[in-house]
C-alpha cells in the first residue's frame, strides 16, 4: 500500500514530486491567499513574494525535515540531499522575507524569525512542537497572519478570525490524515467484517479504512484551492 493517497512509485524523480505533498501544499498555500485577500486591496508582488516563501519553507524544507526524521514517505532521496534542501529552501524563504521586511515593514522581520522557529523544530520534533495544536497554529493559522501582516502591516481583527478559522480547517485535516497515516504505513494486516441488519456481511480491509477519510481530504484540498481562487479573483 502507498504511503500516501498522493505518493508516487518509490525511486528517482518521483520521490522527490512525493516528497513536495502537493495537495497538502497547495492547501496550506491557499491559507496565504487567503490572508493576503482579506483587505480590499492586495498587492500582487508582496503576495507573490509571501507565496514563493511559503511555498519554499513549507512545500521544501518543511517536508524534507520531516522525511529525514523517520523517512514516513519511504523515500530513497539520501540524507545529505534532504539537509541540503532544507538549508537551502528555508535559508531561501528567510531571505525573501527580510527583503519584504526592509521594503514594506520591520515588524515582518518577527514573522520570519518565528517561521523559520516553527518549520525546523516542528519538523525536528524539538521543544513538543510536534503536537496537532502546533500543526493548525503552524501550517494553518501563522500563514494567514503573515500575509495579512505582509498586505497591511497590522494584525486587524479579521486576519485573527481568518486565522482561527485556518487553524480549525488545519486540525480537521490532522485529524482525517492521522488515521490514513496509521493503516498505510503502521498497519501490516487487517481482518474483520462489518454485519449489517439484514445479515449482509462487508470485508473490512485497509480501503475501507482509509477511504473516506482520504476522500474528505481530497475534498477539502479542493475547497481551499479554489476558495483562494474565488478571491483572487473577487481582488483583480
Amino acid at each position: 500500500m502507498r504511503r500516501a493517497f498522493y505518493a508516487l512509485e518509490p525511486g528517482g524523480w518521483r520521490d522527490y514530486v512525493t516528497l513536495l505533498h502537493l495537495p497538502y501544499t497547495a492547501w496550506h498555500l491557499s491559507y496565504v491567499v487567503l490572508g493576503a485577500c482579506l483587505g480590499a486591496v492586495a498587492s500582487w508582488s508582496r503576495l507573490g513574494l509571501t507565496l514563493l516563501a511559503f511555498a519554499l519553507a513549507l512545500g521544501v524544507g518543511a517536508h524534507a525535515l520531516d522525511e529525514l526524521r523517520g523517512r514516513p514517505l519511504a523515500t530513497r532521496i539520501p540524507d545529505g540531499v534532504l539537509v541540503g534542501l532544507a538549508v537551502t529552501s528555508i535559508g531561501a524563504a528567510s531571505a525573501i522575507g527580510l527583503v519584504v521586511a526592509l521594503d514594506f515593514s520591520l515588524w515582518l522581520i518577527a514573522f520570519v524569525a518565528v517561521g523559520a522557529v516553527l518549520v525546523v523544530a516542528y519538523n525536528l520534533e524539538l521543544a513538543g512542537l510536534h503536537t496537532d495544536l502546533w500543526f493548525g497554529l503552524a501550517w494553518g493559522g501563522f500563514p494567514v497572519l503573515t500575509a495579512a501582516f505582509a498586505q497591511t502591516g497590522r494584525v486587524e481583527p479579521e486576519a485573527v478570525l481568518a486565522a482561527l478559522a485556518a487553524v480549525l480547517l488545519s486540525l480537521a485535516q490532522r485529524r482525517l490524515s492521522t488515521q490514513a497515516r496509521h493503516v498505510r504505513r503502521r498497519v501490516n494486516r487487517i481482518e474483520g467484517t462489518l454485519e449489517l441488519p439484514d445479515g449482509t456481511r462487508e470485508p473490512l480491509d485497509a480501503d475501507a479504512l482509509v477511504a473516506p477519510a482520504e476522500w474528505a481530504l481530497r475534498a477539502l484540498t479542493a475547497f481551499t484551492v479554489v476558495l483562494a481562487a474565488a478571491l483572487v479573483v473577487a481582488r483583480l
